[in-house]
């Protein structure tokens, strides 16, 4: 059956979206570091979204998008495909409402993430480590239960729920050259671009992607979505393709994009731990790794950098206990 593309988010669904969440979210500090700013050139904001629930901006979209369902809707629950920081986001989201919810996840998930999941108060459905696989079982789920399904990007209740952290940024820090975010599958990318369109359209929007998942920058650069890659980085979070509702806003916008190699987004996670003594994951210290990349780009100005996420599994990254 064809179902039409939902309309794309605005800026007043991003203001909608932060009365919505509001009783619920944390408003996340800005954080500042005087020895990052001489390293990078640049004085640097810091939206500190790995102090955010469940560890992450995305519990910002699940929590607009279970609060935004009608009572019916509500009763029914929600569901949705993960292995990690939107699953439990949407699992916590749905405690606060008191609906179920249901999460999708791979064979190959992280330990750590499935409990945590778990321990939000989700049903957690294992499947095989394919996105056809996750996409079959969320459609059976659906069938059987009614539920809403709550994508974990592309969905514009999710798009305008994540645009709030920038608005909270823009609050806090007053005038922005530049907003340095994460990109994976665009969701709070595209929820960034509407909240400067609507607040700050002088400021840019610059896109930090891995060399190992740069669909984004490579489908920027030519005009069409790329479709198709094979993900190598250790950013978990960003191996995701950007979706195409998310890369119709970020054309739109007329967003850069800076591409760092994992070696460089790991040098950034280990100076964000040792001058702010904070633990962010490598999907979110690439937003400072792209500033320190690219000095000539940012000298002078005043950027805000959004931090995404602090769910680092510290084990993997450094198994024999010493940084990269």
């Amino acid at each position: 059956m064809h179902r039409a593309a939902p309309a794309l988010p605005t800026f007043d669904d991003v203001l909608d979206a932060a009365a919505r969440i509001a009783p619920h979210a944390h408003a996340t500090p800005v954080l500042r570091s005087r020895a990052i700013d001489a390293l990078a050139g640049c004085t640097l904001h810091f939206k500190a979204e790995h102090l955010q629930r469940t560890g992450a901006f995305k519990f910002r979209g699940a929590c607009n998008t279970v609060w935004s369902l009608t009572g019916a809707e509500a009763a029914r629950g929600v569901v949705t495909h993960s292995s990690g920081n939107h699953g439990a986001a949407l699992a916590l989201a749905a405690a606060s409402r008191g609906i179920a919810c249901h999460v999708v996840a791979p064979t190959d998930a992280v330990p750590a993430k499935l409990a945590a999941i778990a321990g939000y108060g989700a049903a957690l459905h294992r499947c095989e480590p394919t996105l056809a696989a996750r996409e079959a079982a969320c459609e059976a789920l659906q069938r059987r239960s009614g539920a809403t399904l709550v994508h974990a990007y592309r969905d514009p209740r999710v798009m305008a729920g994540q645009g709030t952290a920038a608005l909270e940024l823009l609050a806090a820090a007053g005038p922005l050259d530049a907003v340095v975010v994460p990109v994976g599958g665009g969701g709070l990318a595209a929820g960034t671009a509407l909240a400067l369109a609507g607040l700050a359209p002088g400021t840019r929007l610059v896109l930090a992607e891995p060399a190992g998942a740069d669909d984004a920058a490579r489908s920027l650069r030519s005009g069409v979505r790329v479709q198709a890659q094979s993900p190598d980085t250790v950013c978990d979070g960003l191996r995701t393709l950007l979706g195409a509702p998310n890369f119709e806003i970020l054309q739109r916008a007329g967003a850069e994009s800076i591409v760092v190699d994992d070696a460089a987004t790991l040098a950034a996670m280990r100076l964000i731990w040792q001058r702010m003594k904070q633990l962010v994951e490598p999907s979110s210290a690439i937003a400072l790794a792209a500033v320190l990349a690219a000095p000539e780009r940012f000298a002078g100005l005043r950027v805000g950098a959004i931090l995404s996420g602090g769910n680092a599994d510290v084990p993997a990254l450094v198994p024999d206990g010493r940084w990269p």
